[in-house]
């Protein structure tokens, strides 16, 4: 047939055969590539789409949200003046109590106020159903009208309760981590930083180990930069934190650039006898261990112990 032996055509329909298999193979594959970079396309473009739409309904959403909270401040200082409380608005020690709690919106002072209102009422509210609901209440009305009172007085302080735990949790949060903030800042005053750059390169250095600490050092900063008076952004550093060490740290700015004594002797100073008052607190926590160890060791050592020493005698004993 076409004057093609019989063997040569078996080679070339073999080799037809395999250049076919190979194509099947591969053909796959390569309109897979087309596919996925088609789906990636597509997909790269539908999540910047979708990222526009979340900014824009982010964007709507939150100014939809800030008029929502801004109604809501507005009828709380309604209430509030309705009931002769605007003298409790203006007052600076619970400001500086919010501030050092770390709420330094300028509505805080309103919810704050407002929340006592609401908590002494839920609270009254809370004690008159369980009384009413208490058939067989041992005592007189009196003693009913005392116990609704409690509730209304508790309920009226709990909002400054849990301020004052706040502030304090977070004192201590600035106060662990000031030690070494304070080290930076030597080392920045001495390497040739001013007190503002000092300021700036703690607040990056810390911000992963006291985010706290990093932000009152970033506030001091900007006011630094921006108020006419440093005195006035010293003094607010250390009214806002309410931290014994960093109103050192204001007063001891505040007397080197008003009596002109050199910053960086001045904080090596301040930083030395803020290390000794850490080795200090350190020293005490290890000498009052032994007296907070006496009781756990008597109820869960000795009596193991005791089973331990005593108990296969014990055994012996009462199988005789």
């Amino acid at each position: 047939m076409f004057g093609i032996e019989t063997p040569t055509l078996i080679v070339w329909m073999a080799v037809g055969a395999a250049l076919l298999s190979v194509a099947a193979v591969a053909l796959p594959f390569m309109f897979r590539e087309k596919t996925s970079k088609r789906v990636k396309m597509v997909a790269s473009t539908r999540q910047q789409l979708s990222r526009a739409q979340m900014e824009a309904l982010g964007s709507k959403g939150s100014a939809i949200r800030q008029r929502q909270q801004q109604t809501r401040v507005e009828v709380m200082k309604k209430v509030l003046h309705a009931l002769k409380l605007d003298e409790a608005l203006s007052s600076k020690e619970l400001k500086a109590n919010l501030a050092q709690a770390g709420y330094r919106n300028q509505n805080a002072l309103i919810i704050f106020t407002f929340a006592r209102i609401a908590t002494a009422i839920g609270f009254f509210l809370a004690a008159v159903v369980i009384l009413s609901m208490w058939k067989n209440f041992p005592y007189p009305t009196p003693v009913k009208m005392a116990f609704m009172g409690a509730g209304a007085f508790l309920g009226f302080y709990f909002p400054k309760i849990v301020i004052t735990n706040t502030a304090q949790k977070r004192q201590q949060e600035l106060g662990v981590g000031f030690a070494d903030a304070l080290d930076l800042m030597v080392i920045c005053v001495e390497g040739g930083l001013s007190i503002e750059g000092a300021f700036d390169r703690v607040t990056d250095e810390i911000g992963e180990k006291s985010p706290s600490l990093a932000q009152e050092f970033g506030i001091t900063s900007a006011e630094l930069a921006y108020l006419g008076d440093r005195h006035k952004a010293y003094m607010n550093f250390a009214e806002r934190t309410g931290v014994p060490a960093i109103k050192s740290l204001a007063t001891t700015l505040v007397q080197s650039e008003k009596y002109g004594t050199p910053v960086g002797k001045a904080l090596k100073v301040l930083s030395q006898e803020r290390r000794q008052e850490r080795m200090a607190i350190a020293e005490k926590k290890g000498a009052s261990l032994p007296a907070k160890l006496t009781v756990p060791m008597i109820v869960f050592f000795l009596p193991p112990l005791f089973m331990v020493v005593i108990g296969p005698a014990a055994l012996r004993i009462s199988g005789n």
